[in-house]
């Protein structure tokens, strides 16, 4: 039996952390405040924890894309990949909140194609990916996100 996840209610980043700051001023302002950050945009990603089952809350940089939102699981250049992009490969049904849309979504790893495709079009996004893909032996995936109506 599936527990019904509390998409309303997730764990956010740990205080003390600007993501935590980040978080807060994006849903206290319905995305007004924080969807544009450092030139660039960001969205607020929600995957549910692959060991807790709780929903988990991540600010990320976001880009666009044949009706689908891309995410970059750099973790500046780590050698692993980042919590959020682990829990979402464990369970694919994520939440999205773009500016003062939340939308559900499935999320999943660009194909090679696509990532080749999508890879530019996130540096414009953030240029520093190419350099964290220097400071990795992974190759940094590209997350596609595609709404659910």
């Amino acid at each position: 039996m599936t527990t019904a996840i509390d998409w309303d209610n997730p764990t956010d980043p740990r205080p003390g952390s600007w993501q935590l700051d980040h978080v807060k001023q994006y849903v206290a302002s319905n995305g007004s405040d924080g969807h544009d950050w450092n030139g660039t945009q960001t969205l607020l990603l929600t995957t549910v924890g692959r060991v807790s089952g709780n929903p988990v809350r991540t600010p990320l940089i976001y880009g666009e894309a044949d009706g689908r939102y891309l995410l970059v699981a750099s973790k500046g250049g780590a050698p692993e990949h980042p919590l959020w992009f682990r829990n979402l490969t464990a369970h694919p049904e994520v939440r999205i909140q773009v500016g003062a849309r939340i939308l559900q979504g499935t999320a999943r790893t660009a194909t090679a194609e696509e990532r080749a495709a999508y890879w530019p079009v996130m540096v414009k996004h953030w240029p520093a990916y190419d350099e964290y893909q220097t400071k990795t032996d992974r190759e940094i995936p590209i997350v596609v996100i595609e709404p659910i109506a």
